[in-house]
């Protein structure tokens, strides 16, 4: 991952608190004192349809927030995997919600992160929490965020919530982190081989 922009798109279904995500990361970036862009994109579909938001980071002026080759595809599901894989630059990065996607070879020229993101959050009292999960682990990965401007940025998104709420997903993203922490997936420069079944 570049040390002055990273590109991201953001996917999964309405419920996946993809936005907030989305919101979270980009006022991270802010924190960060990065330039940030962060474009919500919406399903056609009147219920249930996918939803993604495309999310830059740069150390330097963004001239257009359109992503057509992100670096890193964060997805909550399958749907999401289908739609975004193939458009992940040679080297990028795929980080999906392994509580809902089923192990498989996927593409053998990019990183391959899987988070059981929902069951991460089930653990700590509520599966809406996964989106949190999945954010605390890319900031494991990220050379323009750290995962403190995150929390932060979730006590602000959040100042109208209450204390347990707040708690709630600061923890989320602190699990999501040590689980990467903990799997060592950024030693190497790719994990495919630990997705052959």
């Amino acid at each position: 991952m570049s040390s002055t922009v990273e590109r991201v798109i953001i996917a999964g279904f309405s419920g996946h608190g993809i936005f907030f995500m989305g919101n979270v990361l980009a006022e991270a970036g802010m924190r960060a004192g990065k330039n940030v862009s962060l474009v919500p994109s919406y399903s056609s579909e009147p219920k249930g349809g996918l939803i993604n938001c495309a999310l830059l980071l740069s150390e330097k002026e963004i001239a257009s927030p359109m992503i057509t080759v992100p670096d890193t595809v964060i997805a909550m599901n399958r749907t999401s995997v289908n739609k975004f894989n193939q458009k992940i630059k040679g080297g990028g990065m795929l980080m999906y919600n392994s509580s809902l996607i089923d192990r498989q070879e996927f593409r053998d020229d990019i990183r391959l992160v899987e988070i059981p993101a929902t069951e991460i959050a089930a653990e700590l009292g509520e599966q809406k929490a996964a989106n949190m999960v999945m954010a605390g682990a890319y900031a494991k990965f990220s050379k323009l965020v750290t995962v403190e401007e995150i929390e932060n940025s979730i006590r602000y998104l959040l100042k109208d919530e209450n204390k347990d709420v707040i708690e709630l997903n600061i923890e989320s993203v602190k699990k999501g982190y040590d689980y990467v922490e903990e799997k060592k997936y950024m030693f190497g420069r790719y994990v495919h081989s630990v997705f052959r079944v």
